[in-house]
C-alpha cells in the first residue's frame, strides 16, 4: 500500500510539473507574439493650393497669398504586423491661417477641433462671452480660434490598411 501512496504521490507531482513547465512555455511564447505583433503606423502629410480653379502641388506652388486656400491631406498607413487600436491623427494650424469650416473630412472618423494649442478637443469648442447684464455665458468659439484638428477613428487601423482625412485652411 506504501509503494501505490508513493506511486500516486510521484505521478501526482509529475503531472503537476508538466502542467507548470506548458503554463510558463505558454505565458513566454504569448509574450514573444505580443511583443514581436504591434502597428507601424506611418503618416503623410501633403497639400496643393487652390489657384486658378487648379490644384497646385504646395511643393510647386512658389508663394502662397493672402485669401488662397490650402488644401491638405493626411494619410496613414499601418505597415506592421498589428492593427492599431484607438488610432488618431492630429494635424496642426498654423499661425497664419485659418480653418475653412466643414472642410475636416475623413471616412469613418469623427473630427474634434482645439482651441488650446491640441491640450482639450471637442466637437464644438466654446468660450466664455460675458453678457451685456453681466454674466457669463459659453458660446461656439470663432473658427478663426481653432489651433488643431483631431481626427478619431472607431474601427482599428488593420495591418495593410490605409486611411485618409483631409481639411481646408485659408491663407491670411
Amino acid at each position: 500500500m506504501f509503494k501505490s501512496k508513493k506511486k500516486i504521490a510521484v505521478l501526482t507531482l509529475a503531472t503537476l510539473s508538466l502542467l507548470a513547465v506548458t503554463a510558463v512555455g505558454f505565458a513566454q511564447r504569448h509574450q514573444l507574439i505580443a511583443a514581436i505583433a504591434r502597428p507601424e503606423v506611418k503618416v503623410q502629410l501633403s497639400a496643393a493650393v487652390e489657384r486658378d480653379s487648379e490644384l497646385i502641388p504646395l511643393e510647386k506652388a512658389s508663394a502662397v497669398k493672402p485669401g488662397e486656400v490650402l488644401d491638405w491631406t493626411i494619410v496613414s498607413e499601418n505597415s506592421g504586423n498589428a492593427a492599431a487600436h484607438d488610432y488618431k491623427a492630429v494635424a496642426r494650424i498654423p499661425r497664419g491661417t485659418e480653418f475653412i469650416a466643414g472642410s475636416a473630412k475623413a471616412d469613418g472618423a469623427k473630427a474634434v477641433y482645439s482651441i488650446d494649442n491640441g491640450k482639450s478637443f471637442s466637437e464644438k469648442p466654446t468660450v466664455e462671452e460675458k453678457q451685456t447684464d453681466g454674466t457669463v455665458k459659453r458660446v461656439a468659439a470663432p473658427v478663426a480660434m481653432y489651433t488643431d484638428i483631431r481626427y478619431e477613428w472607431s474601427d482599428p487601423l488593420a495591418q495593410g490598411g490605409k486611411l485618409s482625412a483631409s481639411y481646408k485652411l485659408r491663407v491670411k
